[in-house]
């Protein structure tokens, strides 16, 4: 699968600059600050209802196809409520297919629709302050996808809402099966992409904005750039 070939710059700073955007689940979005807040309108919609669950999750998708060799960075910064912050990127059909490829099964932002369904992705998760486990120990963790395979781990630095100061940014440098990842220029893991188990090593593919409900964060300054 091929990509593009200058760096993709994106504001998310208004309405126009997610023309394209594929959302899937209850996805909601504001701009304020020179940046897109995201969130789950199913927390909004459905509180006497007792939420939507593992369904109240929501995914969010670049519209432009990236090369096997990129460094992804944006600025973020957590507003309110526990949850998960995470990127998908390599993203395609688990066969090669174009992520989008109809032949492939719906996806609504439940979990197991992308770890493992029909889609083979990388994903890191950052801000996991869903459950008890996550914020008794603050990782951030790398999966490979399809068989939620845990492949790379590390301390996860970045406060909650109430201690948050201005936003971090978030970097993903992946050179061919070599991928690292670090907030505000900490380091936090490296992982190379080679054991037979998990299946081949990832290449070109999609990147996805996912966050679990009731998380409500800051996006602003996507940049994705091709690395020779």
């Amino acid at each position: 699968m091929g990509g593009a070939t200058v760096t993709y710059r994106n504001a998310l700073a208004t309405p126009s600059d997610l023309a394209g955007w594929v959302p899937e689940g209850p996805v909601g979005t504001r701009f304020a600050d020179g940046g897109m807040e995201l969130f789950s309108t199913a927390d909004e919609a459905s509180l006497e209802a007792g939420g939507r669950g593992d369904h109240a999750h929501v995914t969010y998708w670049c519209p432009e196809i990236f090369g096997p060799d990129v460094e992804i960075t944006w600025e973020f910064r957590p507003l309110a409520g526990a949850g998960l912050a995470m990127l998908f990127f390599a993203a395609t059909g688990a066969r090669g297919e174009d992520l989008f490829d109809p032949a492939l099964a719906e996806r609504t932002g439940f979990y197991p629709q992308y770890h493992s369904g029909d889609i083979a992705t990388l994903h890191v998760s950052y801000l996991r302050r869903k459950w008890a486990t996550e914020r008794r120990l603050r990782t951030c963790n790398l999966r490979k996808s399809p068989g939620f395979h845990l492949v790379a781990q590390g301390a996860d630095p970045l406060p909650g809402p109430e201690d948050a100061d201005g936003h971090y940014r978030i970097r993903v440098v992946k050179r061919g099966p070599h991928v690292s990842f670090a907030v505000d220029e900490l380091e936090l893991f490296r992982w190379t992409d080679d054991d037979p188990a998990t299946g081949a090593p990832l290449g070109g593919g999609r990147i996805g904005l996912r966050q679990m409900s009731p998380l409500i964060a800051h996006y602003r300054n996507l940049e994705v750039t091709p690395l020779s």
